[in-house]
């Protein structure tokens, strides 16, 4: 640990000092691709309207939506900066780009709509993962002017001199992307069907626009053999027991496992992430939740192992949080992993133990995601200390909503008459749903008159919840 954090010494500065303190370290990215691009979204008003079985947004709160809508400007704005735009412009530009953040929020609304109608809010976490992806695969128009695109959304960009420019894209590139998108629908020459591969992507579920969005964004899709290629990965992921269509999730989102090799590279690489402690028998569930990981060169892989070794964690512990969590190993450890471990240290915080047990945090924003949670509970009055006592406690404390999440719920126990220390003790709170949870329960002791432990009134089953309230009121009524 000291190899890691020897500059840095756990401390409490009281709250006028602590953005000075924050100030001092260094801005955290999310990993993105080195391209960005661009294309023409589509039904956002059939999204708005609640037709054609989209989500009407009557079933989305108010508050929730700008939420969101923030949580999208952040995606957006460092998806920019990795692009080599500097802060100020990419913020300026999420800031001035309404229309497009709207989109990238009805997106997320589509994508989860059954999340949505059973009343489950998306995590920081979920937002990134929902919407990364999205923006890695626009790159087929305008990628050349992405930010006066992006500022313009929906009406077409205009010629303004002083827009900038993302580096232009490869004519021969863009040339043989176009070439690939066409086969796709081409039928072959002998019977005049679609092609092999291409019918048996149907077979499974896709239809023919998922594929050649996959085509656009990897146009070799589009050469790969059916019983060369596609066929043999997708038996071998059957055989795992993915189900079926966990299949097509899988190829959108990694289309490359195709092309590689079953036996030279494909089961090698799980033997490999194997003898890291990766769960074979969790194969099926690993691939789904991360299907790049596959793809990921061994000295890569290593880098990240060696880091989560430099933070004391065993090699079970590591195969664990593989199983879990393996898009761990797409953070890079100087930008991502290093200084989020860094930022929890100087909370107090075992960051081994934290990463273990929550290695989600690890992916989120420095700036964006983990500070303001920070002063959120300092202007509460809390210090950093406890502060880093409730994350030791309960690791997903800082992967929730700050809008949707935390506010409302403490403005909730503000109500409730218990002390803000209890919140040190059961910081387990801020995981349960407030109306569903939380309310109710609250409401039934208050009915029986009687005050129980934060963690019994919320942490019981509904039989032993009872049970506790009828033994306080004997108790009561005996002294």
């Amino acid at each position: 640990m000291m190899k890691i954090f020897s500059s840095i010494q756990p401390r409490t500065p009281p709250f006028s000092l602590y953005k000075i303190f924050l100030s001092h370290y260094s801005r955290t990215q999310l990993s993105f691709p080195t391209k960005v691009f661009f294309c023409q979204a589509k039904s956002d008003g059939a999204f708005y309207s609640g037709t054609d079985g989209s989500l009407n947004l009557e079933v989305v709160s108010p508050t929730l939506l700008v939420a969101e809508k923030e949580e999208a400007k952040a995606v957006l704005t460092l998806f920019l900066k990795k692009q080599g735009l500097s802060n100020a412009i990419a913020t300026r530009t999420s800031k001035k780009s309404d229309h497009f953040i709207d989109h990238l929020v009805s997106r997320l609304h589509s994508k989860h709509k059954s999340w949505y109608l059973a009343g489950r809010e998306l995590t920081t976490l979920e937002i990134r993962d929902t919407l990364i992806p999205y923006l890695e695969s626009l790159f087929e128009e305008h990628g050349d002017i992405l930010v006066n695109v992006v500022e313009n959304y929906p009406n077409p960009p205009g010629k303004d001199k002083s827009a900038v420019p993302i580096p232009p894209s490869n004519p021969v590139s863009d040339s043989k992307k176009l070439k690939a998108v066409s086969r796709v629908s081409e039928t072959d020459p002998d019977g005049g069907n679609l092609r092999p591969h291409i019918v048996y992507l149907m077979d499974l579920g896709m239809d023919i626009e998922q594929i050649r969005s996959i085509t656009r964004r990897f146009p070799s899709f589009a050469y790969y053999s059916l019983e060369g290629k596609i066929k043999p990965v997708v038996e071998f992921f059957l055989e795992l027991g993915v189900p079926k269509e966990n299949i097509l999730t899988i190829l959108t989102k990694r289309p490359q496992l195709c092309g590689i090799s079953l036996s030279e590279n494909l089961k090698p690489t799980m033997k490999f992430f194997e003898s890291l402690g990766v769960d074979k028998n969790q194969w099926p569930k690993v691939i789904y939740r991360f299907p790049a990981l596959l793809t990921y060169s061994r000295p890569k892989v290593m880098e990240s192992i060696d880091f989560l070794l430099e933070l004391g964690l065993s090699e079970e512990s590591i195969g664990k949080i593989l199983t879990r969590c393996p898009n761990i190993v797409s953070y890079s450890v100087e930008d991502n992993l290093r200084p989020t471990a860094k930022y929890f240290h100087s909370l107090g915080v075992e960051v081994g133990v934290l990463l273990f047990r929550c290695p989600q945090n690890f992916g989120l924003s420095i700036e964006n995601n983990l500070k303001p949670a920070t002063e959120f509970f300092l202007e509460r009055g809390y210090t950093l200390e406890e502060i880093g006592t409730m994350i030791s406690r309960y690791g997903a404390l800082y992967t929730f909503s700050l809008t949707e999440n935390l506010i409302p719920k403490w403005d909730f126990f503000l109500t409730t008459g218990y002390p803000k220390s209890e919140l040190v003790k059961f910081p387990q709170y801020f995981g349960y749903n407030l109306e569903e949870r939380v309310k109710p329960r609250f409401t039934i002791m208050k009915k029986y008159g009687v005050k129980l432990l934060l963690n019994q009134v919320l942490s019981l089953s509904s039989s032993n919840f009872d049970e506790a309230l009828k033994k306080k009121m004997k108790k009561m009524q005996v002294s």
